[in-house]
């Protein structure tokens, strides 16, 4: 009759043991569950904020960015930030608590992306308000960054726009100010309080008044050139205005888009600097 001997046992007098490398071994392998709540905690709470913010954050909301390299690339930030991060607090995530604090992790990330959102629109309605106005209204294509129909002079300014923020390094500002808002904003049941809410509702109106910063300049001169189109009308009634003034129109258009692009990129800046300052005040880090 024969008896099962296990790897790595020695004989005893009343069967057989493990040695003492494996029970060492065994020992230090051994978890409690104080600690796998503290280093689940140490990751998932960093996982969720930085999650939520390249969700709604221009450039890495692309539709032509995977699903699976953002995931990849919320995964090595938060391994590489986690460390420097303050303890984080040993919360159950399927308690009232946990899902408390899970949707104000939500809110922080997504409130930094829709920020920068609202900068990447005043550049959007600038260019559907020049576009209308030069007759090219009808000419739209397909948005890769939010997948909607927009006018193609809207999406000239959106690359141009976006090419400018990753050469201002604005990604790399973005992971930087998530990173302070873990010092300046724990994670806790209180998060972004109202007041912030309230300043971030009034500052969307910077949205219309940067895209009128960026049309107007050019929609009072083709204004000026349509009145123009209108003089030669009255004095040369038989001249086909459709024929004529269309291309006109046109053509004065782009001349005035190449003319203002610096004061397109400038308003730009100053929409981007200050939506960089509004993020800080929002999450209380300071410089």
């Amino acid at each position: 009759m024969s008896s099962r001997v296990e790897y790595g046992s020695i004989p005893a007098r009343d069967g057989w043991v493990l040695s003492s490398k494996y029970q060492g071994l065994g020992r230090l392998m051994q978890f409690n569950e104080a600690q796998l709540s503290a280093w689940l905690a140490a990751y998932l709470w960093p996982f969720v904020r930085i999650s939520s913010m390249l969700l709604a954050t221009p450039v890495f909301n692309s539709r032509q960015l995977p699903a699976r390299m953002r995931i990849f690339l919320t995964f090595l930030i938060t391994w590489i930030i986690a460390p420097s991060l303050p303890a984080q607090p040993l919360i159950d995530v399927l308690t009232h608590e946990g899902l408390v604090i899970l949707m104000q992790q939500i809110l922080i990330g997504v409130t930094m992306g829709f920020i920068l959102q609202m900068v990447f629109g005043a550049l959007v309605f600038g260019g559907q308000v020049i576009a209308y106005s030069m007759g090219l209204g009808f000419a739209s294509m397909v948005d890769p960054q939010n997948g909607v129909q927009v006018p193609v002079l809207a999406q000239y300014y959106l690359i141009i726009a976006t090419l400018l923020f990753l050469t201002f390094n604005g990604h790399l500002l973005m992971i930087e100010l998530v990173t302070d808002s873990f010092h300046s904003l724990p994670v806790a049941m209180d998060g972004i309080t109202r007041n912030s809410l309230q300043e971030l509702v009034a500052w969307g109106s910077r949205l219309f008044a940067g895209g009128l910063l960026i049309a107007l300049p050019i929609m009072g001169a083709l204004l000026l050139v349509n009145m123009g189109m209108g003089v030669v009308m009255r004095a040369a009634p038989q001249l086909n205005i459709f024929s004529v003034g269309f291309p006109i129109t046109m053509l004065m258009g782009f001349a005035l888009m190449w003319v203002t692009l610096p004061n397109v990129m400038s308003v730009f800046n100053d929409l981007l600097a200050e939506a960089f300052q509004l993020v800080m005040r929002t999450l209380r880090v300071t410089r």
